[in-house]
């Protein structure tokens, strides 16, 4: 039925609480277009059902006369209509292997399958999205995780003050928690065990953003990565202070051919010129954050033998967590070798023996890897995507999808994100036809 929009409850895991669409910005897209929206009840959703019923939509578990259905994550195969337009995070544009079978079945359906991860503007640039949620939770979680191990080793320190993201109800109250730590470093300082301490991040996107901003409530003192060496010396640091130490490419890579001369585009095109040079910051960092983009042609940014070289040595390293916020397996941390969840968040990589051991004891880094970080501040997350999707929706709704899709007249950062249409991969998609054929020989 034209003009009926609805939301899906979000069932991929228990600590899902987001919605792509906040009751406020309902309300608003109802009262100013005529749309009827439903809603799938929902006791885990941040926003309660009654807010969405103030909004005059229909909470009700059927979705079938909906021609759009909005979601966050990935909808079960059994829950899947024919023919309707989805809109989510499909997490099948890199070939994903776990979500081949929804992909084929979206598009047995004939279903249109738009997915949030390709909105991008004409500069390829991302629109909507949670990554800097990801940043804001993911230091959160990665100083707690610090402040377990220091309690586990027996040192008393202020970060016993921080609570997981999801124990907080909101980030303002996380600010408040962030800035009482800062001002207990200000006053008290740092134990001698772990002066001077050093928070190195890899990247200077929305997520490094993100956690910047939770960084910056604390005593920061900022370094560049070619100073850090000078950290080292006691005359010069205080336990009052925390020092931050920002990476770019530039910082942890150098050529293979032995140039002194880093040039981006050339990384970007030729990333086989290039290796790590990471070890030489490793021994100076205290925590680690890993908030840039990693994929498989790049060098890795931590393997796991500068792991084994770093722990193997004389005396204690510093390194004592990795909070590695961008959370792909087997990637630029080659120490992360599975995710977590917040309700089993940490575990810690030994690097002598190539083991994991959950929690926060061992020889080696504990690793901070839960891979749903936005959904530990579902209220702020949702607040934020909401304002972005709310524009988009009228659109969506108004758009005539019975014509092809070259005719199909939708704003471009919608189009370019339109993986299936009418159960056909589009152009710019049909690379994952090879990965499709790879499920069907399994199935």
């Amino acid at each position: 039925m034209r003009n009926r929009i609805g939301i899906v409850r979000e069932t991929k895991n228990e600590w899902e609480r987001r919605v792509p669409l906040i009751p406020d910005d309902l309300k608003k897209i109802i009262s100013e277009h005529s749309f009827t929206a439903i809603i799938q009840p929902s006791d885990n959703r941040i926003f309660p059902d009654d807010a969405y019923r103030e909004t005059g939509a229909i909470v009700q578990d059927d979705l079938s006369s909906c021609d759009l259905i909005v979601g966050i994550k990935e909808v079960k195969i059994e829950d899947l209509f024919a023919k309707k337009i989805y809109i989510y995070f499909s997490h099948t544009i890199k070939g994903q292997s776990y979500n081949m079978p929804m992909l084929q079945k979206l598009m047995d359906l004939k279903c249109t399958l738009i997915d949030y991860e390709r909105m991008v503007n004409e500069k390829d640039q991302r629109l909507i999205y949670f990554s800097y949620h990801a940043g804001v939770a993911g230091i959160i979680d990665t100083l707690w995780s610090f402040g377990q191990r220091l309690e586990r080793e027996g040192i008393s320190s202020p970060f016993s003050l921080i609570k997981q993201s999801l124990n907080y109800a909101d980030q303002s109250e996380a600010e408040a928690g962030f800035k009482k730590l800062g001002d207990q470093i200000r006053t008290e300082g740092l134990p001698e065990q772990i002066t001077p301490l050093v928070v190195g991040i890899t990247g200077y996107g929305n997520v490094s953003r993100g956690v910047q901003h939770m960084l910056d409530f604390l005593p920061i003192k900022e370094v560049h990565p070619d100073q850090i060496h000078e950290i080292e010396k006691k005359s010069v640091t205080s336990s009052n202070t925390v020092y931050k130490v920002v990476f770019e490419e530039k910082d942890m890579v150098k050529s293979v051919s032995g140039s002194t001369t880093f040039d981006l585009q050339e990384y970007y095109n030729y990333p086989e010129r290039y290796k790590t040079k990471f070890e030489l910051y490793l021994k100076y960092i205290s925590i680690l954050v890993n908030a840039s983009f990693w994929d498989t042609p790049y060098p890795r940014h931590l393997t796991k033998d500068n792991l084994k070289k770093l722990f193997s040595g004389t005396g204690k390293p510093s390194l004592r967590v990795i909070g590695d916020i961008s959370c792909d397996v087997d990637g630029g941390i080659e120490c992360t070798v599975k995710t977590t969840d917040p309700g089993n968040p940490v575990y810690v990589y030994e690097p002598e023996n190539d083991a994991v051991l959950d929690g926060v004891t061992g020889n080696g880094p504990v690793i901070m890897a839960v891979d749903n970080l936005p959904s530990e501040l579902p209220k702020d997350a949702s607040v934020y995507f909401s304002s972005v999707l709310r524009e988009y929706i009228p659109a969506l709704v108004a758009a005539d999808f019975s014509v092809g899709f070259d005719d199909l007249d939708l704003p471009y950062a919608l189009k370019k994100a339109v993986i299936v249409f009418k159960g056909e991969l589009t152009s710019e998609y049909t690379y994952l036809k090879n990965y499709l054929l790879k499920f069907s020989f399994l199935r």
